[in-house]
């Protein structure tokens, strides 16, 4: 996968490019990771990418033109084009996952001030957010993004290593624990050491879906729910109400 990042501080992405299993990723082959500093696509002096908006209002607008220039150089047939916005489709595990899967060459663009002369969008196939809030700017979305995209690309990470991470399959992941087993008083649970598989994989299930039910119950309202599920989430639901 390619992955050209737009933005107007490249040096954002220093540490990102060079840290754990992005750079491995990236010495591996795996990821092409290309950072582009808008401003030399500007034909304003002293790069200067944005200027007052046509109608008045606060804030300056990043210009057109640069984007035009720099997106039209980068894209080819394979290219899947993305501006973070605020505005934009809420980005989640599916998008990451199917992304990973499909895109060959992905293109972040991150904006900043107070937004963008909307003729770029004409240039873009999605607007994506984080999430409901708002940022300074696009780069840490861009690094998010990138991150939760390059971890799924096979050989990376092992598959086993996300198969069962917290939205990966729709619920958040069930509690884990590592050595010592008891310590001032707090236990493992005694099935994670009983060897059991099936029982293990019970005990996994059911405490997904309560940790779902109970922190956010609105990823089970889309969900097609096995008969096996439906019968625990039950027994959840009944188990809470009676205390």
């Amino acid at each position: 996968m390619i992955i050209d990042i737009i933005t107007i501080f490249p040096n954002f992405f220093d540490q990102f490019l060079t840290t754990s299993k992005i750079k491995h990723a990236i010495e591996d082959k795996r990821v092409e990771i290309n950072i582009h500093d808008l401003r030399l696509y500007t034909d304003l002096k002293g790069g200067k990418i944005d200027d007052t908006p046509y109608g008045g209002g606060a804030g300056m607008l990043m210009i057109y033109p640069p984007f035009h220039k720099l997106l039209t150089k980068l894209k080819t047939k394979d290219t899947f084009t993305v501006f973070l916005s605020p505005q934009g489709t809420v980005y989640n595990q599916a998008l990451a996952t199917k992304w990973s899967e499909e895109i060959k060459h992905l293109i972040l663009i991150c904006g900043h001030y107070e937004g963008i002369d909307d003729r770029i969008l004409n240039l873009v196939d999605l607007e994506v957010s984080i999430g409901d809030y708002v940022l300074t700017g696009g780069e840490i979305p861009a690094m998010v993004i990138a991150d939760s995209i390059i971890r799924l690309i096979p050989g990376v990470i092992n598959k086993e290593s996300y198969i069962d991470d917290s939205h990966q399959q729709g619920l958040l992941k069930y509690p884990q624990y590592t050595k010592p087993d008891e310590y001032m008083g707090h236990k493992v649970p005694d099935v994670l050491k009983s060897g059991h598989h099936e029982n293990i994989r019970l005990w996994r299930l059911e405490k997904s879906l309560e940790k779902t039910y109970l922190k956010r119950p609105d990823l089970l309202e889309n969900r097609v729910m096995t008969k096996e599920e439906t019968k625990i989430l039950n027994k959840i639901k009944k188990s809470i109400e009676t205390k």
